[in-house]
């Protein structure tokens, strides 16, 4: 007796840039924490703390940005413009030297953030998944091919919102590299095609409201828009 499945589900893709082909998305990690000025400004210390992980649904993604309603049950709805890995290959327990080969591609992620969610899970000890991991948390760019582009390590990372700049630096100032971020990934998972890693936000975090427009962008990677509308 052959077995199918109760109902049809879609997987969320991601377009690349100059191609018809889609990028399936199967998991999204987020790396915390990983550039200095944001470590302190959220209280951390970037000289002694190992980078730290949570993960996103991968329908989480937002492909090529947009209009997004302000997610429900939060007041402080926060950016965080980050480098994004797409991989094309797999492993475990990897060495950093072996896991450039792994990345596909590049793109323009924002990490939404309900940080109100955030402030009252951390000082209950609980978890923050629903923080993090909500309906449309993950706007990422088109991708860009490491054929096309190299493997970016230099170039400026920014976001502004309303044309007015909160978040710049360079993806030079990340503190693990995306090689090593994934080596310390797969110690802990299975890396696998069709993840995306979000390697980590610049300093100058702050709030979206309804009605703010947002360009965030990578030197060399690509370009982000996106719009709040009021609650759905």
């Amino acid at each position: 007796m052959s077995q199918r499945h109760v109902f049809a589900l879609s997987r969320p893709a991601l377009g690349l840039r100059g191609s018809d082909s889609l990028f399936p998305v199967r998991r999204i990690f987020c790396v915390g924490r990983n550039y200095a000025a944001h470590a302190r400004e959220m209280g951390g210390d970037p000289e002694r703390e190992p980078p730290f992980f949570f993960t996103k649904p991968a329908d989480a993604v937002v492909s090529g940005g947009g209009p997004i309603p302000y997610p429900p049950r939060t007041e402080d709805l926060h950016h965080e413009v980050e480098l994004v890995l797409a991989l094309g290959q797999g492993g475990q327990a990897l060495a950093p030297s072996a896991c450039r080969a792994l990345i596909y591609a590049y793109g323009v992620g924002v990490d939404f953030t309900r940080r109100d969610l955030q402030r009252a899970a951390k000082a209950a000890g609980r978890p923050w998944d629903m923080a993090k991991g909500f309906d449309r948390s993950a706007p990422c760019s088109t991708l860009t091919t490491a054929a096309d582009i190299g493997h970016p390590r230099k170039g400026q990372i920014g976001l502004e919102v309303n044309g007015e700049r909160r978040q710049s630096a360079d993806i030079s100032d990340l503190i693990w590299s995306p090689e090593e971020t994934l080596a310390h990934l797969s110690e802990l998972v299975t890396l696998a095609p069709g993840d995306l890693v979000f390697t980590g936000t610049p300093a100058g975090v702050g709030p979206l409201l309804p009605g703010d427009s947002y360009r965030a962008w990578i030197e060399g990677v690509g370009e982000l828009y996106g719009e709040i509308l009021p609650p759905s």
